[in-house]
């Protein structure tokens, strides 16, 4: 390894899709590059002692105390997300570790869009049950039913909430949002505002797109999805945890809902002995949403672009997770200082 050069270790590429990238060339014009091909806990401890910077791409890969003390040198997290949730920052900050945080995401936002409206008409139209039962041989009549003419109601109106909301009028969907406090009735991009209560209780499709906080944690419990309308339909592909998988299994089991459509869970890989597995009205996708060869172009490419602006000292403060006090100076790698 070049001494002069920071020695990067690039994580969780299951997939080799960042290790043939152009983005990727350009990262290792700036920094040793080794892309590992087996989860970091499984690296020997003096493999690490070098490494100063890691790119990150899987929330599943937790940056807490002993992950650092495993990684003692290290001064930047490049995060390919818009958020660290995976990364104990009050930790970071202590140690003067830089989390880099990328937010565009064109490739990925598409992404996740799609799949909304792909698991709302897999779920209304029964793909799973057609599917299991044309392989097995079988020619049911299934009744499905169309997105046209239909409420969705969307909890959150974010980047993300906005484009579904703009392609479900493109399926001449009815559509609502969430009115959170001191927001108005309607916005001023003509989605009528409603409160939580009578969204769920009118919508027929119920889409997530909240991010994860202490407020969207457990947001649609038992009671909340006991009262969502009849036959309606619940697609979530922001984060698990903002449902109650329990209280789901046991209303997709009696009702009121007819299905769902679910990319993501609150423990992930979701265990082997969840009824979300075997429930015959669930389209289950393995957190699929950002997984798409043009989402790996794009984080490698930003990535690059970051780690160039740290060694120049130019990275936006913006574009991290915290920022570091001023006075710390620059460090080896010609960033702000450990």
């Amino acid at each position: 390894m070049n001494p002069e050069r920071p020695k990067l270790f690039l994580l969780d590429d299951w997939e080799g899709r960042l290790r043939g990238a152009p983005g990727t060339r350009r990262l290792a014009e700036l920094a040793d590059v080794t892309a590992l091909d087996r989860p970091i806990a499984e690296v020997p401890d003096e493999d690490l002692q070098d490494v100063r910077v890691v790119l990150a791409i899987r929330e599943r890969t937790r940056f807490d105390r002993a992950a650092f003390d495993r990684l003692p040198n290290l001064e930047l997290i490049l995060q390919t997300g818009g958020h660290a949730y995976h990364v104990d920052i009050d930790e970071a900050k202590s140690r003067g570790i830089a989390v880099a945080l990328w937010r565009s995401h064109d490739a990925c936002e598409a992404a996740m869009r799609e799949l909304t409206f792909a698991l709302a008409v897999a779920a209304l139209r029964r793909f799973p049950e057609a599917g299991r039962a044309g392989n097995s041989g079988a020619w049911p009549g299934l009744l499905g039913g169309t997105l046209r003419g239909r409420r969705l109601g969307i909890l959150g109106m974010g980047l993300q909430g906005r484009a579904v909301a703009r392609l479900a009028l493109a399926f001449d969907m009815d559509v609502v949002a969430w009115a959170r406090p001191g927001s108005t009735q309607t916005a001023a991009d003509g989605i009528p505002r409603l409160p939580m209560e009578e969204l769920l209780a009118t919508s027929d499709v119920v889409s997530i797109h909240l991010r994860l906080s202490e407020e969207s944690r457990g947001l649609l419990d038992a009671a909340r999805l006991r009262s969502m309308k009849p036959g309606s339909v619940l697609v979530n592909t922001a984060r698990g945890a903002i449902v109650d998988e329990t209280a789901l299994a046991a209303v997709l089991r009696d009702g009121p809902l007819r299905a769902a459509g679910l990319d993501v869970f609150a423990h992930e890989p979701l265990p082997a002995d969840s009824p979300l597995r075997t429930l015959p009205n669930v389209v289950l996708t393995p957190h699929i949403g950002w997984t798409v060869e043009e989402a790996f172009v794009e984080f490698a490419e930003g990535s690059a672009g970051q780690l160039e602006d740290y060694l120049a000292n130019k990275l936006d403060p913006g574009e991290l997770a915290f920022a570091l006090p001023a006075d710390r100076g620059r460090n080896q790698l010609g960033g702000v200082s450990r």
